[in-house]
């Protein structure tokens, strides 16, 4: 298959340079190279400017209500398991009006693919601050600055138990795609936090890593079995070391030839060190984690409720409506 095959005839209406483009291309990219036909795909969504992806994608596509776009894809992919269900959303979408359903999603670890397209701010209604804005963020509605502290999406997925969490960059297309077809591959809800520009009302949000002659130096691309090394010159590695006082373990830069840099493994069950990379930062003097970071297998939602379902069934003496009624006490007037 190829990509155009899951481009629809609909005109993409982001702004010129907003980086939900990008994504979108990566969508169709992933799509061509996993192969389901689009007739087998279904593509939810909130509402927001990431959220206009089901007009865009040439599969089945439902553009529900705000924050609301977990429950739907929920249902979706329980009622017909058979079917490739991806949600995309914002995170004012997903993290705000959203979040109770989108940690319940991930708790349930229903098989469901979610983009959550992180600008840090709301884009469609033109500026207000979101969940991810840093504190001190000034927008429409935090003219002084916000006073709140912001929502870190990988603490709150792996809180959640999230079995599968990836972050990727709107400029990196190949680990973009690499992300999106993992995703599809894993059994579970798997969670992908997209790091888009918003060029009109938050332009350079993440340029601290999407410039390229700062990216190499401040993100590390993350793949299952390989060393942890990073910088314009492979010559930085990660390591952790326990804090002599508090015995917390941390995350520390060495040189890329010290036998302590750690290789990646993203199948641990235990969450500790997949939390100390996806919480990496340049605040903490330490690259940005970027690729697949967890990725978990255990029972879905989906398969649990249809299992459940067939074995009562099994069990039933009843298989129809007459049976069941019939099975009931009766009386006649």
């Amino acid at each position: 298959m190829q990509a155009s095959d899951f481009k629809s005839d609909q005109y993409v209406r982001f702004c010129p340079g907003c980086g939900d483009h990008a994504i979108c291309m990566a969508l169709q990219k992933a799509m061509a190279q996993i192969g389901i036909p689009t007739h087998q795909v279904a593509v939810i969504s909130g509402i927001g400017c990431s959220s206009r992806m089901p007009h865009y994608l040439n599969t089945y596509g439902f553009n529900t209500i705000h924050g609301r776009g977990g429950a739907i894809a929920t249902g979706v992919k329980t009622s017909h398991p058979e079917l490739t269900v991806w949600q995309m959303s914002g995170d004012g979408d997903c993290l705000a009006i959203g979040g109770n359903h989108f940690i319940h999603e991930i708790r349930r670890n229903v098989d469901l693919n979610v983009c959550m397209f992180n600008n840090r701010i709301y884009g469609l209604t033109k500026g207000q601050y979101s969940p991810t804005s840093p504190k001190g963020f000034v927008s429409k509605s935090s003219p002084f600055g916000t006073v709140e502290r912001p929502f870190v999406p990988a603490q709150l997925v792996l809180g959640a138990g999230g079995t599968f969490f990836a972050r990727t960059l709107d400029v990196d297309m190949p680990t973009t795609v690499d992300c999106l077809v993992a995703a599809q591959k894993h059994k579970g809800c798997s969670i992908v936090e997209c790091l888009v520009n918003c060029v009109i009302f938050n332009n350079g949000t993440h340029a601290w890593i999407a410039d390229r002659e700062m990216r190499s130096e401040h993100s590390i691309i993350l793949k299952h079995g390989e060393k942890m090394i990073f910088g314009a010159n492979r010559d930085k590695g990660l390591a952790v070391e326990i804090d002599p006082i508090t015995f917390v373990p941390k995350m520390v830069v060495v040189s890329a030839d010290d036998p302590r840099v750690l290789t990646h493994d993203a199948s641990q069950i235990d969450p500790t060190l997949h939390r100390l990379l996806a919480l990496m930062s340049p605040e903490n003097e330490l690259p940005v984690a970027l690729g697949v970071i967890r990725n978990v297998e255990m029972e879905t939602y989906d398969q649990a409720v249809n299992d459940q379902i067939a074995d009562i069934r099994s069990k039933s003496k009843a298989h129809t409506f007459d049976e069941l009624t019939s099975t009931l006490e009766q009386w006649t007037m």
